[in-house]
């Protein structure tokens, strides 16, 4: 096509084969779109475009909607993005109809031909995420490899404390869940391969999990977090039908490792005394304090 199509807040660039989606960063942009940047997206990475009235007066909408698995953004996100902040979404003025009901047609042309159907695997690279981001009760990092998280003691259940830091390679995960910040119950779960499901909807006292909260696990942050890590697991998977994993499990396990301990002092001396808390308040038995206890002083 060789063309440009520019919205408010998006560019579409047309190639021969992709549309380049530049965003904008202004001061009304929304953040997930300065994480952004810019995206390549295949033409046979799209299964349908449309062309509709704008939500404001004075505006319309060409949005193209991605194929099934082929985004591993939309494939965290799970639908749960509000309109405003969907990628695919290019909102023009008015007077751009004609013009853009021009490229709906052009790209509906080079759609794929089984676009009804999923992709075998991710068309679309995932965003450039933050190696790290504070949930509420803990830190989750991601090394390309490896997802870590580490408790805050301010804000992790006694459960995730007795459990202590985990650590999830990508190559023992079938999956990631994130639940929205933007609702009640936002999270990020890592779903270990034939994992044991923990209570479900309780993501606070599962150690796979981190929980979001007011000012913690930005859609910006976690997002684009959740699917890099999806990336990198779905980069893991067999090939061979006979060898893949089976289906997806509901929730995340607590059968990760054990982050390896740190060496700061201060930081064991705090973990110990939140220990005695939990111990003082009768949700660690005796033995359970005593070996919790000496783990954290032989990473001195």
């Amino acid at each position: 096509m060789g063309d440009v199509l520019a919205g408010f807040h998006s560019t579409w660039e047309f190639d021969t084969d992709s549309v380049l989606i530049r965003f904008e960063r202004g001061i009304r942009t929304p953040k997930l779109f300065h994480v952004l940047g810019e995206r390549r997206v295949p033409y046979e990475a799209m299964s349908a475009v449309e062309l509709a009235p704008g939500g404001k007066r004075g505006t319309v909408v060409l949005r193209a909607e991605p194929r099934r698995g082929a985004d591993p953004l939309l494939e965290a996100a799970d639908g749960q993005l509000k309109e405003g902040c969907d990628p695919y979404r290019l909102v023009l003025p008015a007077e751009r109809e004609t013009l853009a009901d021009y490229y709906a047609t052009e790209l509906r042309a080079v759609l794929p031909a089984d676009a009804d159907k999923p992709a075998e695997r991710h068309l679309v690279a995932a965003p450039a995420s933050p190696h790290s981001f504070k949930a509420y009760d803990g830190k989750a990092s991601f090394d390309g490899e490896k997802v870590s998280f580490r408790w805050f003691w301010t804000g992790a259940s006694s459960t995730k404390w007795k459990a202590g830091d985990q650590t999830f390679s990508v190559s023992d995960l079938e999956g990631v869940e994130w639940r929205s910040p933007e609702v009640a119950g936002g999270h990020l779960r890592m779903l270990p391969r034939g994992g044991r499901a923990p209570e479900e909807g309780e993501p606070d006292k599962d150690p796979a999990s981190v929980v979001f909260g007011l000012g913690y696990g930005l859609v910006y942050e976690s997002l684009p977090f959740a699917a890099s890590v999806l990336e990198a697991v779905r980069a893991t998977e067999p090939t061979d039908p006979l060898e893949a994993s089976p289906a997806k499990a509901l929730c995340g396990a607590a059968a990760a490792t054990t982050h390896p301990g740190r060496s700061d002092p201060a930081d064991i001396a705090e973990r110990i005394r939140h220990l005695g808390e939990l111990h003082d308040a009768g949700l660690l038995t005796d033995g359970e304090f005593t070996e919790k206890k000496a783990e954290l002083l032989a990473e001195l």
